[in-house]
C-alpha cells in the first residue's frame, strides 16, 4: 500500500509476452488442427486405411468422429454466418464457403459409413445416412445421385432417378 502511495507499483517491471507474428495467436490455423475441415479429412483417411486393413470396427469409429466433427463445423459456420449478416458482408461470405466445405465432407463421411454398413450387411443403418446425403447435397449433385443409386440397390426405393 505504501508503495502505491509513493508512486511505486510492484507491477511496474512486469514484461508481457509479445509475439511479432500475429499468426501465432491463430491456434486453429496452425498445423495442430483439432477443429477444422482438414482434421475431418484426416479422420476419413485414417478410416480408409483401417478398412484396407480389415479393421471395420475401428474404421466405423473413425468415420463417426469425422461425421460428428463435420456436422459440428457446419453448425458453427452456419451460426456465425447468421450472426454477422448485415454487419460485415465478408464474414458471412467466408462462413458460407467454409460451411459448404464442411457439408460436403459431412456427406463424404456419411457415404463412407453407409458403404461400411452395406458391407457389414446392415442396410437399416446405411439408409438414414444415404438419405441425409441427399438432403445435404441435393439429388442433382454427384453425391446425391450416388446416394440415391445406393438406396435403389438396397431396395429402399424403386424408382430410378434420371437427374439432369
Amino acid at each position: 500500500m505504501i508503495f502505491v502511495f509513493l508512486g511505486f507499483s510492484p507491477y511496474m517491471n512486469l514484461s508481457y509476452a509479445e509475439s511479432k507474428n500475429p499468426n501465432e495467436y491463430k491456434v486453429l490455423s496452425s498445423t495442430n488442427k483439432k477443429l477444422s475441415i482438414s482434421d475431418v479429412q484426416d479422420y476419413l483417411t485414417k478410416g480408409d486405411n483401417l478398412v484396407k486393413d480389415g479393421d471395420f470396427e475401428k474404421a466405423k469409429e473413425t468415420y463417426d468422429k469425422a461425421r460428428n466433427l463435420a456436422r459440428q463445423l457446419a453448425g458453427f459456420y452456419r451460426d456465425l454466418n447468421g450472426s454477422f449478416k448485415g454487419l460485415d458482408a465478408r464474414i458471412p461470405l467466408e462462413m458460407d464457403k467454409k460451411g459448404r466445405k464442411s457439408i460436403r465432407i459431412w456427406a463424404q463421411s456419411n457415404a463412407r459409413l453407409a458403404s461400411l454398413y452395406k458391407r457389414k450387411k446392415q442396410p437399416e443403418v446405411a439408409v438414414p445416412l444415404l438419405v441425409e446425403i441427399i438432403r445435404l447435397m441435393t439429388p442433382n449433385s454427384p453425391e446425391g445421385k450416388e446416394a440415391y443409386e445406393n438406396l435403389l440397390q438396397l431396395g429402399f426405393v424403386d424408382t430410378t432417378y434420371k437427374g439432369f
